[in-house]
């Protein structure tokens, strides 16, 4: 289940606001200029189908995103809990950064954990499969796949050469949650 949980950013403790209604996640994210939307597939999906497949079932909202959003590329990135470089992976990731370009998922399959920082806050978005989640371009964030992975998503990217990060070196992921699966 979709989850957000709102945090002052010097509290861990117990979250401002707490919901897993999707409409009111979009609305909230929204507010702070973040897009949260849900997709179908347009044919059977299963873990493991080839990246054209994949991309294939969800084409009109990938064009309909690319259009209004100008991103030039896409592409299906995968995660197994067997996957060897899993830890090195989920390590790369849970340090605050952000990117010049949005940083854009659509989970296929499985769940993963964004936590943008925004202003003196901290949002935690559980996102589950169905949802895309689409962090603008300098936004203060980490992403967590937990210490057993499991997820398909599609990326879309301005930047052609994809993920480029710009870690902050705060430690502030440190003190927030992490996704334990």
């Amino acid at each position: 289940m979709s989850e957000l949980r709102i945090f002052s950013d010097d509290d861990s403790g117990k979250p401002r606001i707490s919901t897993s209604d999707r409409g009111r996640i979009a609305d909230l994210l929204a507010a702070r200029g973040v897009r949260f939307e849900q997709w179908d597939a347009g044919a059977a999906i299963r873990a493991g189908d080839p990246q054209d497949k994949v991309i294939a079932a969800y084409r009109e909202d990938i064009d309909r995103l690319m259009a209004d959003e100008g991103y030039q590329t896409v592409d299906v990135v995968s995660m197994a809990p067997d996957h060897p470089d899993k830890k090195a992976f989920r390590q790369k990731f849970l340090a605050e950064h952000t990117h010049s370009d949005d940083e854009v998922r659509f989970f296929v399959d499985g769940h993963g954990l964004f936590s943008l920082h925004l202003d003196n806050e901290v949002y935690e978005v559980l996102c589950e499969k169905g949802d895309l989640i689409s962090v603008p371009a300098n936004t203060r964030h980490w992403f967590d796949m937990g210490p057993n992975p499991r997820f398909v998503a599609i990326r879309l990217f301005n930047n052609p050469e994809g993920w480029v990060a710009n870690f902050t070196g705060a430690d502030i992921a440190e003190r927030f949650n992490r996704l334990d699966n």
